[in-house]
This record gives C-alpha cells, sequence and structure tokens, in this order.
C-alpha cells in the first residue's frame, strides 16, 4: 500500500525529506512564488498574534488600575494565545509547506503535548472568562463577593494543571514512542487510543483518531 507522503504529484517535483536515508519520506515541493507567499504570510500571522497578545500582557501587568479578577483572566490567556503564535503557528505552518517532520524523535514527542496544553488551556481561558461575564451581567451584587482575585487565581491554575495532566495522560503512549507509527523517515504521526467500556462484563469499543505533524 503506498503512503501519502510517498506519491507522485504530476504538477509538483517531488524529493526526498533526506536524501541520505533509505527509508525517508517525500517531500513535495511548492513553486517559489507560493513557497515565499506562504512564508510571508505565516511570518506575518505570527508576528501580529505575539505582538498583539505581549501588548495585552505588558498593559495588563504595568498597569495597577487594570489589575481585576477579569484582567487576569485576560492575562494568562494572552500568555497561552502568545505561545501558540510562537510556537504552534511557525511549526504548524513549516509542516504544511514542508511536508516533512525535520525536528527529530524528541521533539516529535514534545511537540504535539505542547500544542494540545497550549490550545486546551486557551480553550479553558475564554470558559473561565465566560463564567465570569455571566455572572457579572446576571448577579452584579454579589459579582465582587464571589469572583475575587484568589478565586480567579486558583481557577487559572486548575485549568493550567488540568491541561497538562489531561493531555500527558492522552498522550502517554506518544510520549513513550513517537514514533511507532511512522511508516517511513521524516514523519510524526499522533494516534490517541480510547478506550469505552459498554458493561460489566468489561467487554470494550476502542476507537483511535489519528493526528499527522
Amino acid at each position: 500500500m503506498s503512503h501519502p507522503h510517498l506519491l507522485m504529484d504530476g504538477s509538483r517535483n517531488s524529493s526526498l525529506c533526506f536524501p541520505n536515508h533509505n527509508s525517508s519520506c517525500r517531500r513535495l515541493q511548492l513553486p517559489l512564488s507560493e513557497t515565499v507567499l506562504f512564508h510571508t504570510l505565516l511570518t506575518l500571522i505570527s508576528l501580529i498574534t505575539v505582538m498583539l497578545n505581549l501588548l495585552v500582557i505588558i498593559s495588563i501587568s504595568h498597569f495597577r488600575q487594570l489589575h481585576s479578577p477579569t484582567n487576569s483572566l485576560l492575562l494568562s490567556l494572552a500568555v497561552s494565545d502568545l505561545a501558540v503564535g510562537l510556537l504552534v503557528m511557525p511549526i504548524e505552518g513549516l509542516r504544511y509547506l514542508e511536508t516533512c517532520w525535520l525536528l527529530g524523535r524528541l521533539m516529535c514527542a514534545l511537540t504535539p503535548y505542547v500544542f494540545y496544553c497550549l490550545i486546551t488551556a486557551s480553550l479553558g481561558h475564554m470558559v473561565l472568562i465566560s463564567v465570569d461575564r455571566y455572572v457579572a451581567i446576571c448577579d452584579p451584587l454579589i459579582y465582587p463577593t464571589r469572583i475575587t482575585m484568589i478565586n480567579v487565581k486558583i481557577c487559572v491554575s486548575l485549568c493550567w494543571v488540568c491541561s497538562l495532566v489531561y493531555n500527558g495522560l492522552i498522550l502517554m503512549e506518544h510520549l513513550g514512542q513517537p514514533d511507532r507509527f511512522s511508516t517511513c523517515h521524516g514523519e510524526c504521526v499522533v494516534i490517541v487510543r480510547l478506550i469505552r467500556f459498554t458493561d460489566s462484563s468489561y467487554s470494550c469499543e476502542i476507537s483511535s483518531s489519528c493526528y499527522k505533524i
């Protein structure tokens, strides 16, 4: 069975990801104009994301007038989004452009874990901000007593800890053996297996989701 990375595209020139390796994956080369355009757009989007979130972080951290529970949630969200713009966007963008994993086995193990943690934490912060705004609008009189800085810090800490632990559990096998599902050298494949027990007789249904990076 042929692998997608080994297929030849008639409209593009194909070369090996690692010319000196016998089992190297194929790299699909884009035309120079498309490559320059994609790299430019990727760089601009990443820079804008980093700069805007850095501005939020500096503003909230510097001005004491902005030290409030809601802004503390926004500050933590900005930190996670800053890391997304600094790490996730460039690496994911290069992965789509190069169609090869060039960062090695260790990074293949750590990169999905970091990506999942950042995205999960970002979603968790948006949920916390929604709850904060709901309480502020529906119960404005009791808002100052329920949403305090201490409570917000506890919730933010729990959000990060739960994200780290949850993604560590679902990616435990991948962290131990990141290349066990790779079909060629230059590929990083993540497969998450879920086991669901249906009754007391311990019969179970196994499903898997595959994510290639």
